[in-house]
C-alpha cells in the first residue's frame, strides 16, 4: 500500500510510537510518506527521530507553495473548494481557535492533497483528532484519499465539540482509540451508527524494551519521573509529596526526566522545600537514556491528572519496574493494584505518600515480582508487531 501519515508535528519527543508504527509499516513493503503540518518545537535527541525528521515533508515550510496550491484548488475544483471552505466555517463555528485559524487549515490542506497525489498515497492515516486531522478532513473533501485517525486523549476529549472530533469521527474510513476507555469516550460523542468504525490499537514499545528485565538495584532508593513538564503531568504535587516523604525521615531522591512549560515553576518549588540535592530534572532525554534511568530506579512514578494511556509506564513495566500513577483514562486498563503497581486519587497528596511510601518499605524482591507482572501484560499487550497487525488490516480494508 501507498500510505501517508500526518501529523501536527513529527517527529517529536513525546511520539516515538508513532515512529515505530510507520517504521514497522515500512518494513513490511508499504510506501509510507511521512508529513506533518509544522517543524517540532521540541529538541531531538534520538538519532531515530532526527532520521525521521530528514524524511518528512512540512506542509508550513514553503508558503509559496500553500498559496499556489490554494490557487490551483480554487480554479480548477471550485466546487470541491467550496465545499471544504464551507466544512471550515462549520469547523471554525464550534471552535475557538477562530475563522482565521481555521481558513489557514484549508490552505494546508490544498497542499496535502498535491502532496499525497504526488506520493500517490492511496490513504491517509492522522494520529490525534486535532487540527492535522481537520487538515485531512478537508484534503478529502478536496478530492483526496480518505483517512483514518487514531484518537488519544485526553486532549480530544477535553474540546471535543471544539475540535468537531464526532464529524470527524463519522468522516473518516476509521477510528482507533488507544484503549477501552478511549473508545468507550469516542462512542459518548459519537453517532451510534459510526461505532462499528471504532477499533482499538494499543500503544507499543520499542524492541530494546523487550530484551530481560534486570533486577531492580538492591540499594535504588531512587523514583523516576517521565514526561512534559506540564500542569496535567502532576510534578509539581509530586514534588509536594516527595517533600513530605523526606520530612518523615525517609532516604529518596527523584528524577524529573522531561522539560517544558512548567519547569521553571518546578524549580522554585524544589527550592521552597529544600530538595535541590534530592530532586534532578535532566531536560529533554532519548529512549536509551529512558531505558538508563528507569534501570536505576525503584519504579516509575507518574502522578497526572488526565492521560490517554502513557507509553513510558508500559517501557518502566517491560523493564521490570512497577508503577505508582493515578486511576484516571486508560492507566487502569494496564496498571493492577498490588500487583503491578499503586493507583492513586489524581491531584491528592496523602495517597501519593502513602503508595511511595509502601515502595520505599517493600523489599525490592518483592518489587521485582510486580515489575514481572506488568511486564507480562506489556509484552501480551503493547509490542509493535502484533499492533501493527491490526492497524494493517484496518488499513487494507480502508484501502480496499
Amino acid at each position: 500500500m501507498r500510505l501517508a501519515y500526518l501529523t501536527t508535528a513529527y517527529p517529536e519527543v513525546s511520539h516515538t510510537f508513532i515512529r515505530r508504527e510507520i517504521v514497522e509499516l515500512a518494513r513490511r513493503g508499504h510506501d509510507v510518506l511521512r508529513v506533518s503540518v509544522r517543524t517540532p518545537s521540541s529538541r531531538l535527541v534520538d538519532p531515530r527521530d532526527i532520521e525521521e525528521r530528514e524524511r518528512t515533508h512540512v506542509l508550513m515550510a514553503d508558503r509559496a507553495a500553500l498559496v499556489l496550491a490554494t490557487l490551483r484548488a480554487l480554479l480548477l475544483r471550485p466546487r470541491r473548494f467550496l465545499r471544504a471552505f464551507a466544512v471550515s466555517l462549520q469547523m471554525s463555528g464550534r471552535s475557538d481557535r477562530g475563522l482565521l485559524r481555521h481558513l489557514v487549515y484549508l490552505v494546508q490542506a490544498c497542499r496535502l492533497r498535491e502532496v499525497l497525489a504526488a506520493h500517490g498515497s492511496e490513504h491517509v492515516h492522522v494520529h490525534f483528532a486535532n487540527n492535522a486531522c481537520a487538515v485531512a478532513r478537508l484534503a478529502h473533501l478536496l478530492g483526496g484519499p480518505r483517512y483514518s485517525v487514531t484518537v488519544h486523549g485526553p486532549t480530544e476529549f477535553d474540546v471535543v465539540l471544539g475540535f468537531s472530533v464526532r464529524e470527524k469521527v463519522h468522516d473518516a474510513a476509521f477510528t482507533v482509540a488507544i484503549s477501552h476507555f478511549g473508545a468507550a469516550q469516542l462512542q459518548r460523542w459519537t453517532d451510534p451508527a459510526d461505532w462499528p468504525r471504532i477499533a482499538i490499537v494499543r500503544c507499543t514499545i520499542g524492541d530494546e524494551f523487550e530484551k530481560p528485565a534486570a533486577p531492580i538495584p538492591p540499594g535504588s532508593r531512587t523514583f523516576t519521573c517521565v514526561g512534559r513538564l506540564a500542569p496535567q503531568k502532576g510534578q509539581l504535587l509530586l514534588v509536594d509529596a516527595f517533600a513530605e516523604l523526606i520530612a518523615a525521615g525517609n532516604d529518596a531522591r527523584l528524577v524529573l526526566a522531561g522539560d517544558g512549560e512548567l519547569r521553571a515553576a518546578i524549580e522554585e518549588r524544589i527550592a521552597h522545600h529544600g530538595l535541590g540535592d534530592r530532586i534532578a530534572i535532566t531536560g529533554w532525554v532519548g529512549s536509551e537514556q529512558i531505558r538508563e534511568l528507569l534501570g536505576e530506579s525503584r519504579a516509575l512514578v507518574l502522578p497526572s491528572f488526565a492521560e490517554g494511556l502513557p507509553v513510558v509506564i508500559m517501557e518502566a513495566f517491560a523493564l521490570g519496574r512497577p508503577v505508582v500513577t493515578t486511576y484516571v483514562a486508560g492507566i487502569p486498563e494496564l496498571v493492577e493494584p498490588g500487583r503491578s503497581g499503586w493507583l492513586v486519587p489524581a491531584g491528592t497528596v496523602a495517597p501519593l505518600v502513602a503508595a511511595l511510601q509502601e515502595a520505599l518499605d517493600l523489599p525490592t524482591a518483592r518489587l521485582d515480582e510486580m515489575g514481572a507482572v506488568g511486564r507480562a501484560r506489556v509484552l501480551r499487550e503493547h509490542t509493535t508487531p502484533g499492533q501493527v497487525d491490526a492497524l494493517e488490516a484496518l488499513l487494507r480494508r480502508a484501502v480496499s
